[in-house]
């Protein structure tokens, strides 16, 4: 521990937030995981004003709640909001739907880390029976179907320590300080950061979110805080997780749409709550492609969105 400390410098220490029902200020039922008893909880990081994503998602991929035989549960994270306004309507959005978490930070880019070690809290305290936990961006279409068919099919022993994305590795810190993800030498003193799933969409096994929630509280967090998925992977390395990578998950350039590729993608980046709408619709209105359409589709789609973002050009 003392090693993960000395990474993250020595600064003035930041609160993260506990798993204590009192460190939220709006949440489900305490007993909402006991009652559904989820196979996967899906945590979605979302801003407090970004009500026509969430609502896309509930009536897409966040409304599944029983996939491929199992129990799925999918639930929003927000922070506090700077408008009062927005804030009274999460209130009236959290009695509507009964899916809101909120921590006790500003809803900020910066304060990110913080919303994803409330989240980690939450799912610890009132939701240990989840074997996995999926943390997502609202901007990101996301296939439950297409997750839980890999995680069958790829790891038969749920007791592992999984923490699945799309893997960046031996990516250099960013220190520029009008970088989105400046990371400064106080709160990083390497010149290699440890290789991390990229914060676009990641699921973690049950006892991954255990050892990565201990080693969190251990750390010492600077003014300025990392990027949570850097946060993550520097979390990851000190509780000698190594991350998985799968081709399944997009982080980077976007994918163009096509039916049979969707189908095949656990995780697209860069989506807009009307394509998400479209998208889900298209995909459900037929059967499901044929394993050869989707391998074939699935090659075809990735290849294009590497060239659209070599030739800068939008598919």
């Amino acid at each position: 521990m003392s090693k993960a400390n000395g990474a993250l410098g020595s600064a003035l220490r930041r609160t993260i937030p506990t798993n204590r029902s009192g460190e939220y200020q709006l949440m489900p039922s305490i007993h909402v995981c006991e009652r559904a008893k989820p196979h996967l909880v899906i945590l979605v990081t979302t801003a407090p004003g970004n009500r026509k994503a969430r609502q896309a998602i509930r009536e897409t991929w966040g409304g599944e709640i029983q996939v491929r035989g199992q129990r799925v549960m999918t639930l929003f994270v927000v922070g506090y909001p700077l408008n009062p306004v927005i804030g009274k309507e999460l209130i009236e959005e959290a009695k509507e739907h009964g899916d809101l978490i909120q921590g006790h930070f500003i809803d900020t880019y910066t304060n990110l880390t913080l919303k994803t070690t409330c989240m980690l809290a939450w799912v610890q305290r009132f939701c240990p029976q989840a074997h996995y936990v999926a943390k997502v961006d609202d901007d990101v279409m996301f296939n439950p179907s297409a997750l839980l068919q890999y995680l069958n099919f790829s790891f038969k022993n749920e007791q592992i320590d999984l923490y699945l994305g799309r893997v960046h590795m031996k990516v250099a810190p960013d220190r520029n300080p009008a970088s989105r993800h400046f990371l400064s030498e106080m709160a990083f003193t390497g010149t290699v950061l440890p290789d991390y799933c990229s914060g676009t969409a990641y699921v973690l096994s049950q006892s991954a979110l255990l050892k990565l929630s201990a080693v969190a509280l251990t750390f010492q967090l600077p003014n300025t805080l990392p990027p949570e998925d850097v946060f993550m992977g520097i979390c990851a390395q000190a509780a000698g997780i190594s991350p998985t990578h799968s081709p399944l998950f997009s982080g980077g350039p976007a994918v163009p749409y096509s039916r049979c590729c969707y189908q095949t993608m656990v995780s697209v980046h860069h989506t807009k709550p009307q394509e998400m709408m479209w998208y889900w619709m298209d995909m459900r209105s037929r059967g499901p492609c044929s394993w050869l359409k989707m391998r074939t589709s699935f090659g075809v789609c990735k290849l294009r969105a590497l060239l659209g973002t070599l030739l800068r050009k939008d598919w």
